[in-house]
């Protein structure tokens, strides 16, 4: 059983950036893949970021290429720095995770088997 809470989120102006972190406890943590992922009202959830277990892949989402980083930087910990920020980047942001395959994450909600409660991200025009 793997949990996950995610913390960072806030309001911040467009061209801003936050600092979205994911703290998971639960058994061999380090085996699984991670994955960001955000919903706006009235939308359906969508990928942001994943990185593979080993931390060799990363994968993004077109929108997001150039501005949002994914690291895993201990052992219990996955970050998403988020930068030139958008008001379209304004959503509920989640992280998920699954054991890992290969070193493919994946980037579908529906490959996932643990989430975290969200944090929420607003960006201001």
């Amino acid at each position: 059983q793997v949990k996950l809470v995610e913390s960072g989120g806030g309001l911040v102006q467009a061209g801003g950036s936050l600092r979205l972190s994911c703290a998971a406890s639960g058994r061999a943590f380090s085996s699984y893949d991670m994955g960001w992922f955000r919903q706006a009202p009235g939308k359906e959830r969508e990928f942001v970021a994943a990185v593979s277990w080993s931390g060799a892949t990363k994968y993004y989402a077109d929108s997001v290429k150039g501005r949002f980083t994914i690291s895993r930087e201990n052992a219990s910990t996955v970050y998403l720095q988020t930068m030139s920020l958008k008001p379209e980047d304004t959503a509920v942001y989640f992280c998920a995770a699954r054991p890992g395959i290969l070193h493919r994450p994946g980037w579908r909600p529906n490959d996932y088997d643990y989430w975290g409660q969200g944090t929420q991200v607003t960006v201001s025009s």
